[in-house]
């Protein structure tokens, strides 16, 4: 029997919104006035004196979008093409320098938020939308002040020279990721599209080589469907994803290198996996019946598992273990002497999604500084002190924001369902609780894990849910 209350059936047009996940984290509504008023004043102004002096006009610059559907607050626009030497990436990277004052109103409440909240039914952005999804977005056709990096390598995918400065930029495209993709499958796709795909594969490739621990565990999608509810989906990693996600590594990476031979910076630091850690996974992968010969690294073994098997799921899931510790680590004087992100196999820093998150625009003016030759602001190096404390709150309050939200729609999308048998896959089990993962609709809930074991295809029965509470409650079928 299913637990009280459980929502009426939904009228034509009634929706239901996530205003009690909003209420429940105390998330803000709009931004303060002052704050408001200087975002709108900086846009008013345009960029004159030091907000737009200086700047190269790379307009003629081809860069493209790559982006969800819909999306508005657009970061990041590339230029990948083939030269003599290997390849050149030009990545163009929202200036959001050219239009907050440090110190200021605005400069304090995006201190106070740390980074943009994605809810089903609208985001909590960073900055006011004046900014993120208009005067600072990198949208089609709109001259833009941006951070362009342009990063050349050699015929592997090694970075071999590096330059970053402010720029005028003008996307001449939007895409998303599926768009994307057909267009490749067609042979039609966008000239600064065009040596992506063999770029990515050799930055793939690279990363392997690294040991970063990629976990290719498919992500729990919330969709609208269109008469004021929801519906769950699963999405799987594509390989144009993982491309984008390369050039934003590349850059991350780069930008980390250079805070550290500067010796002032921010990095984005996951402490590498004791041997403790490793011999439990390797445990692990002997019950899944997984192969890990002796001499191969982590990376090797999850970079040769395919994602659509239960097994390689459960080891997915098994591995995240390998990335506790996630952090920010400051340090202007001598680099710190736990420098590396493990699941990125090396130094990385975050300088690519500046609209989205706070800890971009420090870390962008340390690399505009030093590959000019200039002196770090003062403001940069005072507020980089306080940054991992700002960031780290930041990220608990996205993933408790981001787990209550799908909470809520399996919640709803079960309510009505109290009694019905589901197909699932056994992602932790070994206990007298388990997490399973229901293929459809892909709902992940704890269920009783009395003889369940990772890995296992299993059935389970929805025995009560309560939608206030954004709770499911499953049992295994003898």
């Amino acid at each position: 029997m299913s637990s009280d209350p459980l929502p009426p059936a939904r009228t034509p047009g009634q929706r239901w919104d996530f205003a009690a996940v909003r209420a429940e984290f105390d998330l803000p509504n709009g931004f303060a006035p002052d704050a408001l008023a200087e975002a709108e004043d900086a846009v008013a102004r345009g960029l004159n004196g030091d907000r737009g002096g200086g700047r190269e006009d790379a307009t003629d610059v081809p860069v493209v979008t790559i982006d969800p559907p819909g999306a508005r607050d657009l970061d990041q626009a590339m230029c990948v093409e083939r030269t003599p030497r290997g390849y050149r990436v030009r990545y163009a990277i929202a200036d959001l320098g050219a239009f907050v004052t440090p110190s200021g109103a605005l400069d304090r409440e995006a201190t106070a938020r740390g980074q943009t909240l994605y809810l089903p039914d609208g985001t909590v952005p960073l900055h006011p939308p004046v900014l993120s999804e208009r005067a600072a977005s990198l949208l089609p056709g709109e001259v833009r002040p941006a951070v362009l990096w342009t990063i050349d390598t050699d015929d592997e995918g090694n970075p071999i020279d590096v330059d970053v400065r402010r720029a005028m930029v003008r996307s001449a495209g939007r895409f998303d990721y599926q768009g994307v993709a057909d267009d490749l499958a067609r042979g039609d796709v966008h000239p600064s599209l065009a040596a992506l795909p063999e770029f990515g594969t050799l930055r793939r490739r690279l990363a392997t080589q690294r040991g970063a621990i990629e976990l290719q565990l498919p992500e729990q999608e919330v969709t609208s469907d269109g008469n004021g509810g929801w519906r769950l989906a699963l999405r799987l990693r594509t390989d144009i994803d993982a491309f984008n996600a390369e050039i934003s590594l590349l850059t991350g990476m780069c930008a980390a290198d250079m805070m550290l031979n500067a010796g002032v910076g921010i990095l984005r630091t996951v402490v590498v996996a004791d041997d403790d850690a490793l011999g439990w996974l390797r445990q692990s992968a002997r019950a899944l019946g997984i192969a890990w010969p002796d001499g191969t690294g982590i990376a090797d073994v999850l970079s040769g598992l395919d994602p659509q098997q239960p097994e390689s799921l459960a080891f997915y899931a098994d591995s995240t273990r390998l990335l506790r510790g996630a952090g920010y680590t400051s340090f202007d004087g001598e680099p710190p002497g736990a420098a590396s992100h493990a699941g990125i196999g090396g130094p990385y820093t975050h300088v690519t999604a500046p609209i989205r998150r706070l800890v971009d625009r420090y870390a962008t003016e340390v690399c505009v500084a030093v590959c000019a030759g200039t002196e770090v602001p003062e403001w940069v190096r005072a507020g980089m002190a306080e940054l991992p404390s700002v960031m780290g709150i930041s990220d608990a309050l996205a993933a408790k924001v981001e787990r209550a939200c799908l909470d809520q729609v399996e919640s709803w999308v079960l309510a009505d369902r109290v009694g019905e048998t589901f197909d699932a896959v056994v992602l932790r089990g070994g206990g007298e609780e388990a997490e399973v993962l229901i293929s459809d609709p892909p709902v992940l809930a704890r269920c009783d894990g009395t003889d369940l074991t990772e890995g296992q295809r299993v059935t389970v029965r929805v025995t009560a849910v309560d939608t206030t509470a954004r709770t499911v409650t499953l049992e295994p079928v003898p």
